[in-house]
Protein backbone atom coordinates (compact mmCIF):
# COMPACT_ATOMS: atom_id res chain seq x y z
CA UNK A 1 0.00 0.00 0.00
CA UNK A 2 1.19 3.78 -0.64
CA UNK A 3 0.27 6.38 1.27
CA UNK A 4 -1.53 8.89 -0.56
CA UNK A 5 -0.42 12.74 -1.39
CA UNK A 6 -2.24 15.55 -0.72
CA UNK A 7 -2.86 16.19 -4.41
CA UNK A 8 -4.23 12.70 -4.16
CA UNK A 9 -7.29 13.41 -1.64
CA UNK A 10 -10.20 14.69 -3.95
CA UNK A 11 -10.45 17.52 -1.18
CA UNK A 12 -13.04 20.35 -1.51
CA UNK A 13 -12.69 23.85 -2.50
CA UNK A 14 -14.33 26.48 0.12
CA UNK A 15 -16.76 27.28 -2.73
CA UNK A 16 -17.35 23.51 -2.94
CA UNK A 17 -18.21 22.82 0.41
CA UNK A 18 -20.35 25.68 0.95
CA UNK A 19 -22.36 24.24 -2.03
CA UNK A 20 -22.56 20.52 -0.51
CA UNK A 21 -25.18 18.61 0.66
CA UNK A 22 -25.13 18.71 4.81
CA UNK A 23 -25.53 15.77 6.97
CA UNK A 24 -28.43 17.34 9.11
CA UNK A 25 -26.57 17.62 12.12
CA UNK A 26 -25.57 20.97 14.15
CA UNK A 27 -23.37 21.31 17.18
CA UNK A 28 -23.80 23.08 19.69
CA UNK A 29 -20.84 24.29 21.85
CA UNK A 30 -21.81 24.69 25.90
CA UNK A 31 -19.39 26.65 27.84
CA UNK A 32 -15.71 25.05 25.93
CA UNK A 33 -13.07 26.49 27.56
CA UNK A 34 -10.15 25.10 25.50
CA UNK A 35 -9.24 26.72 22.41
CA UNK A 36 -8.09 23.26 20.27
CA UNK A 37 -10.88 21.34 21.76
CA UNK A 38 -12.91 24.42 19.73
CA UNK A 39 -11.10 23.93 17.03
CA UNK A 40 -11.28 20.23 16.46
CA UNK A 41 -14.55 20.25 16.38
CA UNK A 42 -14.61 22.66 13.83
CA UNK A 43 -11.86 20.51 12.09
CA UNK A 44 -14.55 17.45 12.77
CA UNK A 45 -17.15 18.69 11.50
CA UNK A 46 -15.48 19.97 8.16
CA UNK A 47 -14.58 16.43 7.80
CA UNK A 48 -18.36 15.16 8.20
CA UNK A 49 -20.04 17.94 6.33
CA UNK A 50 -21.86 18.85 9.31
CA UNK A 51 -24.79 21.98 8.63
CA UNK A 52 -23.36 24.54 11.44
CA UNK A 53 -21.66 25.23 14.76
CA UNK A 54 -23.27 27.58 17.40
CA UNK A 55 -20.40 28.85 20.16
CA UNK A 56 -22.15 29.12 23.35
CA UNK A 57 -21.32 31.10 26.57
CA UNK A 58 -17.89 31.43 27.42
CA UNK A 59 -16.77 29.06 24.46
CA UNK A 60 -13.90 31.31 22.75
CA UNK A 61 -15.23 32.42 18.45
CA UNK A 62 -12.65 32.83 15.69
CA UNK A 63 -10.41 34.27 14.64
CA UNK A 64 -8.14 33.34 17.37
CA UNK A 65 -4.55 31.52 16.83
CA UNK A 66 -5.14 28.91 19.34
CA UNK A 67 -8.12 27.77 17.33
CA UNK A 68 -7.06 28.60 14.11
CA UNK A 69 -4.07 26.19 15.43
CA UNK A 70 -6.76 22.88 15.57
CA UNK A 71 -8.90 23.87 12.51
CA UNK A 72 -6.76 23.89 9.80
CA UNK A 73 -8.86 26.54 8.00
CA UNK A 74 -12.44 24.99 8.64
CA UNK A 75 -13.62 28.10 10.30
CA UNK A 76 -13.82 29.36 6.74
CA UNK A 77 -15.80 26.07 5.75
CA UNK A 78 -18.22 25.33 8.27
CA UNK A 79 -20.66 28.12 9.03
CA UNK A 80 -21.29 28.82 13.06
CA UNK A 81 -22.43 31.44 14.70
CA UNK A 82 -22.30 32.70 18.16
CA UNK A 83 -25.14 32.97 20.74
CA UNK A 84 -24.40 34.39 24.36
CA UNK A 85 -27.16 31.80 26.00
CA UNK A 86 -26.98 28.41 25.18
CA UNK A 87 -30.80 27.52 26.67
CA UNK A 88 -32.03 30.26 24.43
CA UNK A 89 -30.50 28.69 21.85
CA UNK A 90 -31.70 25.22 22.13
CA UNK A 91 -35.37 26.78 22.77
CA UNK A 92 -35.17 28.65 19.41
CA UNK A 93 -33.96 25.90 17.76
CA UNK A 94 -36.71 23.09 19.28
CA UNK A 95 -39.69 26.26 17.49
CA UNK A 96 -37.87 24.81 14.21
CA UNK A 97 -38.77 21.38 14.85
CA UNK A 98 -34.80 20.56 15.54
CA UNK A 99 -34.36 17.83 18.05
CA UNK A 100 -31.90 18.22 20.49
CA UNK A 101 -29.21 15.61 21.89
CA UNK A 102 -27.29 16.47 24.88
CA UNK A 103 -23.97 13.95 25.31
CA UNK A 104 -24.15 13.66 29.30
CA UNK A 105 -24.02 11.39 31.82
CA UNK A 106 -27.35 11.13 33.39
CA UNK A 107 -29.76 9.36 34.61
CA UNK A 108 -31.99 6.85 32.12
CA UNK A 109 -29.60 8.55 28.98
CA UNK A 110 -29.92 6.37 25.79
CA UNK A 111 -26.33 4.70 25.05
CA UNK A 112 -24.68 6.17 22.16
CA UNK A 113 -24.57 2.43 20.18
CA UNK A 114 -28.49 2.16 20.99
CA UNK A 115 -29.88 5.24 19.82
CA UNK A 116 -30.88 5.64 16.38
CA UNK A 117 -31.66 8.69 14.37
CA UNK A 118 -34.66 9.46 12.24
CA UNK A 119 -33.38 10.06 8.78
CA UNK A 120 -35.75 12.64 8.17
CA UNK A 121 -34.69 14.67 11.45
CA UNK A 122 -32.30 17.05 11.79
CA UNK A 123 -30.63 17.02 15.18
CA UNK A 124 -28.34 19.85 17.21
CA UNK A 125 -26.17 17.94 19.54
CA UNK A 126 -24.51 20.09 22.74
CA UNK A 127 -21.44 19.24 23.99
CA UNK A 128 -21.13 21.00 27.44
CA UNK A 129 -18.03 22.46 28.94
CA UNK A 130 -15.00 20.40 30.52
CA UNK A 131 -15.62 20.27 33.70
CA UNK A 132 -19.42 20.99 34.40
CA UNK A 133 -20.31 19.05 31.16
CA UNK A 134 -23.78 20.58 29.58
CA UNK A 135 -26.04 22.85 31.83
CA UNK A 136 -28.89 20.98 33.51
CA UNK A 137 -31.47 23.29 32.04
CA UNK A 138 -30.52 22.16 28.73
CA UNK A 139 -30.24 18.46 30.12
CA UNK A 140 -33.76 19.57 31.30
CA UNK A 141 -34.60 20.89 27.68
CA UNK A 142 -33.26 17.99 25.68
CA UNK A 143 -35.44 15.69 23.65
CA UNK A 144 -32.69 13.03 24.09
CA UNK A 145 -29.81 12.42 26.34
CA UNK A 146 -27.07 10.31 25.20
CA UNK A 147 -23.87 8.65 26.46
CA UNK A 148 -21.02 7.39 25.05
CA UNK A 149 -20.70 3.96 26.70
CA UNK A 150 -16.91 3.60 28.53
CA UNK A 151 -15.67 0.69 30.66
CA UNK A 152 -12.30 1.57 31.67
CA UNK A 153 -11.90 3.65 35.28
CA UNK A 154 -12.47 7.29 33.83
CA UNK A 155 -15.64 7.53 31.82
CA UNK A 156 -14.12 10.66 31.25
CA UNK A 157 -13.76 11.86 27.68
CA UNK A 158 -12.14 14.83 25.83
CA UNK A 159 -14.70 17.09 24.14
CA UNK A 160 -13.24 17.24 20.74
CA UNK A 161 -12.98 13.44 21.43
CA UNK A 162 -16.20 13.02 22.62
CA UNK A 163 -17.51 15.51 19.50
CA UNK A 164 -15.63 13.15 16.59
CA UNK A 165 -17.59 9.55 18.40
CA UNK A 166 -20.77 10.73 18.47
CA UNK A 167 -20.41 13.04 14.47
CA UNK A 168 -18.88 9.68 13.29
CA UNK A 169 -21.20 7.43 14.42
CA UNK A 170 -24.47 9.51 13.95
CA UNK A 171 -23.22 10.27 10.59
CA UNK A 172 -22.78 6.39 9.59
CA UNK A 173 -26.22 6.09 10.95
CA UNK A 174 -27.68 8.99 8.93
CA UNK A 175 -25.74 7.48 5.62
Amino acid sequence: MRKLKNSELDRLSIEKFKESKKTPLIMILDNIRSLNNIGSVFRTSDAFLIEKIYLCGITAKPPHKDIHKTALGSTETVDWEYVEDTLTLVEKLKTKNIKIISIEQAENATMLNDFTPDKETRYAIVFGNEVKGVQQEVVDTSDVVIEIPQYGTKHSLNISVSAGVVIWDLFCKLK
